[in-house]
């Protein structure tokens, strides 16, 4: 049986927590989809199509990933996927709580789906975009290159100058 996983996200911008992640769900599917979606909820730095393309970049070493935008409901992208399980990447207890609510819901509305939760590596328990965005006009790109792809840095320094 050919499994496919999808890692639905903002991605926004992809971080090396995101790439820790990525790569460790690539290591246990035969085909991982990064559904790289928009969050009503936030204001966005990069546009969807720049997020495709900085996480192409950023994966285009691994074979077994694609990189495809989404737009809704998650469950229903797993499921326009032909998958059945979601990859949630968490770092912290607050991530868990957020993360269990989502996934009760998404039980709701497909009971077929599973989502598999991945503990973020120590090292990136810290990382989020947020915290990029925040950091990005105070740090060097030696320091910025600790929480980001340095492939990405000049396209976070032309959004977000030093």
């Amino acid at each position: 049986m050919s499994t496919r996983a999808v890692y639905t996200g903002s991605f926004d911008p992809i971080t090396l927590g995101h790439v820790n992640v990525i790569e460790r769900s690539s290591k246990l599917v035969n085909e991982l989809v990064v559904g790289v979606g928009c969050n009503i909820d936030k204001q966005s730095l990069f546009t969807a199509e720049e997020r495709v393309a900085l996480v192409q970049r950023t994966t285009s070493h691994l074979e077994n990933v694609k990189v495809m935008m989404f737009a809704g409901l998650a469950v229903k992208f797993v499921r326009d996927c032909n998958a059945r399980v979601i990859v949630r990447g968490v770092r912290s207890l607050t991530d868990m709580e957020s993360e269990f609510t989502m996934t009760l819901a998404n039980r709701k509305l497909d009971p077929g789906v599973e989502t598999v939760f991945l503990m973020a590596d120590e090292e990136f328990a810290h990382v989020s975009s947020s915290l990029i965005k925040q950091i990005t006009p105070l740090a060097d790109d030696k320091e910025l290159a600790r929480f980001v792809p340095k492939l990405i840095i000049p396209d976070l320094r032309v959004k977000l100058p030093h």
